[in-house]
């Protein structure tokens, strides 16, 4: 039976890139008679140690304990049809360990859906920036057999150092994600935002207009935030939850209007409209800065609504508020969107006879 070894970072259902990128294509290479290993580096027992301020010796250790995984995984590499990394190997500026694997008798594929040749460290891990280095994505694309690029943007930087490169776009799976009738917990139209702690400041983008909406609204909106159990605006009645995957859909699922405001900057032009896509997917109207691949989910009002200006998103969430046939309708036009073209369902012969014509090449 053909095998495939996964490398990531984060343990099963810890990272949204993992988990909508391909953990949801898990059962479907089993249905399909290939076989795989999953390997990742932080444990949840060191996640708290990784992503928390100081710490300095247990970190060395997290990472010392990581690069002993990586290198059982080169030894064990010849044993693998195919060695799929998602992002990188490991957490330095080093592709070490993906030259190792493009040596090996496996074919390597690369899979990104962030601007990720652009620095970017955690606030917990400033001071570790130096050991990044943000280049290293060119040089694993120019090592990779097949890339995995989450949208055009994406597809148009691999393109530079490979031209074998194909677009899978970030995905949902609507068998999971599908509309919850009755979750409404108040008569209250709720705008919702879904992140995470380190995305928090795209929420804070649509402060200025939701200020705006809640003097002219008042007590017929509610405003919730999930993602950081931390956040807090005392003006917006915003008292924040943490993200937790046993809720998330419910939580979701009370939202009548989901938005996704991002800064119009080359990092956000990476970004594939997961947050979007799931409120879509969910049947909730749906209004997304115009920025790189939003641009192509949301015909602007068909399925949702595209706002670049405070005056926009104002205009857009009012129409919203003040007409739930629209939202219904919005609703329903942007979950066909997200079968057609953003399920599980919609891409998965694309993963299956990626994989299935690599090993093919290789067996001959």
């Amino acid at each position: 039976m053909p095998r495939i070894l996964f490398i990531a970072s984060h343990r099963p259902d810890r990272s949204p890139a993992q988990r909508f990128r391909f953990e949801q294509y898990l059962s479907c290479l089993k249905e399909n008679g290939i076989d795989y290993d999953f390997s990742y580096l932080i444990t949840e027992a060191d996640d708290k140690i990784f992503y928390a301020p100081g710490n300095l010796v247990n970190k060395l250790l997290v990472f010392f304990k990581s690069a002993l995984r990586r290198f059982r995984d080169v030894i064990n590499a010849d044993k693998y049809d195919i060695i799929f990394v998602q992002r990188e190997a490991f957490m330095t500026g080093s592709s070490f360990f993906e030259k190792r694997f493009a040596k090996s008798k496996a074919r390597l594929v690369f899979d990104f859906d962030d601007a990720i040749w652009y620095h970017d460290v955690s606030d917990a891990n400033k001071k570790f920036g130096w050991l990044k280095d943000p280049s290293k994505t060119g040089r694993i694309i120019g090592l990779s057999d097949l890339v995995f690029a989450g949208n055009q943007y994406l597809a148009d930087y691999a393109a530079r150092f490979n031209n074998k490169v194909i677009i899978v776009p970030t995905t949902i799976d609507t068998e999971e994600y599908k509309p919850v009738r009755n979750v409404k917990r108040t008569d209250k139209v709720v705008i919702g935002w879904s992140g995470s702690i380190t995305t928090i400041r795209h929420f804070e983008l649509a402060l200025p207009f939701l200020k705006i909406l809640k003097e002219k609204y008042g007590d017929k909106i509610d405003i919730r935030v999930i993602g950081d159990g931390n956040y807090k605006n005392a003006e917006l009645g915003i008292q924040g939850l943490a993200w937790r995957k046993e809720t998330e859909l419910d939580e979701l699922s009370s939202f009548d209007i989901g938005i996704m405001p991002i800064p119009d900057d080359d990092w956000s032009k990476g970004k594939c409209g997961l947050k979007g896509l799931q409120y879509m997917a969910l049947e909730i109207a749906t209004v997304m800065s115009p920025v790189g691949v939003n641009s192509e989910i949301i015909q602007n009002g068909v399925n949702g609504f595209l706002a670049a200006t405070t005056e926009e998103w104002v205009s857009a969430i009012s129409t919203l508020i003040d007409d739930q046939e629209m939202r219904n309708r919005f609703g329903k036009n942007a979950r066909t969107t997200v079968i057609d073209k953003y399920s599980v369902a919609s891409q998965k012969k694309v993963y299956l006879n990626s994989f299935q014509q690599l090993i093919t090449n290789k067996n001959k």
